[in-house]
């Protein structure tokens, strides 16, 4: 066989009798069987692999990675009013979850009071409805915030809410360098998948950047940035394309930090990442194993960083809430077990599995519970944190790998030419990429050519339904009434003048952080927060590229 046969791209393969094409859910062609030639003739393993804990990091950030410590089993958790909010967290660590996940409902992702006109019949419904420092007391009551790791899954408002979090630290008595954990802060992925925002791009970088700047000095052990392609999947990407705008989006960060005056091994360091676990298993792994090698190269070649860690890729991984089906709910049960397995072999550094009613509701604690015994039968029963990379080495893996990081560099240069990421996300260019992705995926589901088992074969008239949660309008009312009486009992004059100071603060340059924090201080809600802002940094409108 000829080296030129040997490195052609893999065709799909049809077995006999059948018409049936052998790729992957993202539409790649896999080979029947590879082997040493799949890899080509220059692949060398220092290059390519290395050690666990050694640059490129491909096969892990840790040399002993789950042998020395077990990932963080991360479940997302979020409803109603905080009071109810901190049951389920109480819960959750009376069950042995090991971190905090908050999900917020959409009038506080958005940046909006639970009394704004806009917000009716959304209050309390996908989340926890946070307006005021007063709900962030609720949702952490008796959790002292120095013993737990705590996410905070919020996007536009981000740094209000951390804000808040650092003022209940405070009331605490936790000083902000014992505070750990991770705040998603990820604008650029709000205008390309998931739309989630306030301010245009740039202004929206400037408070990442104030953002940075004040963690590094004073909460120096919290991720500043969750950079997030879990929804950049879950709008339908491709894994190639998932890998690659999520790396652009951090190149972004990164290159707004240095813009900014910071020095990239101050900040980089707390960088992490948030990946989707899709259905395919092996191109999962291997996505995660070419994000590690492709962040390590780029952090040290392209911004010349110094320190090992900020090289580093970590990353939270979550279940793909696209995959679930409303159809047999108690088959996600096996579909999040696949998804989490592949994570853990992928080299995750914590973990979300899923729901089985998530398609249906937000999840009952029956099925809460189910989800995180199924990551903790992962750690403990499978055998899976004996080794360390265990699918290393397989040709097959590398091969996959190695191809994921080609497609995502030539992304990378599409977007390079484009100006950078915030150049590419004004002109359409990720959108439009995900929106076409998005669309053959859907027709090949809808051709049969991709199974969804239950939904388009092995289709059956069983209506078995969990019980689901159901959210009681009545959050609504005693949200916009407890909010109602705050804003009578605080002190009107602190309000103003901390609002007057944020905005002067943004038309002048100072940091934003304490400002927003003297704001969560004074009980000024989310919506004057971030309202204040808007004559000074303006209101994001989309414009179709489609």
């Amino acid at each position: 066989m000829s080296q030129e046969r040997r490195m052609r791209p893999a065709e799909p393969r049809a077995s006999a009798g059948t018409d049936r094409e052998f790729s992957t859910v993202s539409g790649m062609p896999i080979d029947r069987l590879y082997g040493p030639e799949s890899l080509g003739p220059d692949w060398r393993f220092e290059e390519r692999l290395g050690g666990p804990g050694e640059f490129p990091f491909t096969r892990g950030i840790h040399p002993t990675m789950y042998r020395g410590r077990v990932w963080t089993m991360r479940q997302f958790a979020g409803f109603g009013t905080a009071e109810q909010t901190n049951r389920r967290f109480h819960y959750l660590l009376d069950h042995g979850q090991t971190g905090l996940s908050v999900a917020f409902d959409l009038p506080t992702l958005m940046g909006r009071d639970s009394d704004d006109p806009m917000c009716r019949g959304e209050v309390g419904k996908e989340g926890v409805a946070v307006d005021t420092l007063a709900d962030m007391e609720a949702l952490f009551e008796r959790i002292p915030l120095d013993g737990v790791s705590t996410s905070m899954t919020i996007n536009a408002p981000a740094a209000v809410l951390f804000a808040m979090y650092l003022a209940v630290a405070e009331k605490q008595g936790v000083s902000f360098d014992r505070l750990a954990g991770t705040l998603q802060n990820d604008i650029l992925k709000e205008y390309i998948a998931q739309k989630e925002w306030i301010y245009p791009p740039r202004p929206s970088l400037r408070i990442i950047t104030d953002l940075l700047a004040f963690c590094a000095e004073q909460v120096p052990r919290w991720n500043t940035i969750s950079i997030s392609g879990y929804h950049i999947r879950e709008a339908g990407s491709t894994a190639a394309q998932e890998l690659a705008f999520t790396v652009a989006d951090g190149i972004g960060y990164v290159q707004a930090g240095i813009e900014a005056g910071l020095d990239v091994d101050v900040f980089a360091p707390r960088l992490s990442f948030f990946f989707n676990s899709h259905n395919d298993f092996f191109e999962e792994i291997a996505k995660m194993r070419a994000a590690r090698r492709l962040w390590a190269r780029i952090m040290k070649e392209r911004f010349g960083a110094r320190d090992p860690k900020s090289w580093m890729l970590r990353f939270h991984t979550q279940t793909a809430g696209c995959s679930l089906t409303a159809q047999q709910p108690y088959n996600n049960v096996v579909r999040v077990t696949v998804q989490a397995l592949a994570a853990v072999l992928g080299g995750t550094q914590s973990l979300h599995t899923n729901s089985l009613d998530e398609t249906l509701a937000l999840p009952s604690e029956a099925s809460v519970r189910l989800a995180l015994r199924t990551q903790q039968i992962l750690a403990e029963e499978s055998g899976v944190t004996n080794t360390v990379d265990p699918l290393g080495g397989s040709y097959f893996v590398e091969a996959l790998t190695d191809r994921l990081e080609a497609e995502a560099r030539a992304y990378l240069a599409r977007i390079d030419d484009l100006g950078g990421v915030v150049a590419a996300i004004e002109a359409g260019f990720p959108q439009r990429e995900i929106a076409d992705a998005a669309y053959r995926y859907q027709r090949e589901i809808d051709g049969g050519r991709k199974t969804i088992v239950g939904l388009n074969k092995y289709v059956s008239e069983d209506a078995t339904r969990p019980e689901i949660l159901k959210v009681d309008e009545a959050v609504e009312r005693t949200q916009v009434e407890r909010l109602r009486r705050l804003r009578a009992e605080r002190g009107a004059g602190a309000v103003r003048a901390s609002l007057d100071a944020l905005v002067d603060g943004a038309r002048n340059g100072g940091n934003l952080l304490p400002l927003m924090l003297d704001a969560a201080r004074a009980y000024a809600t989310v919506g004057e927060i971030c309202g204040a802002l808007v004559p000074v940094f303006g209101r994001y409108r989309e414009v179709s590229f489609l």
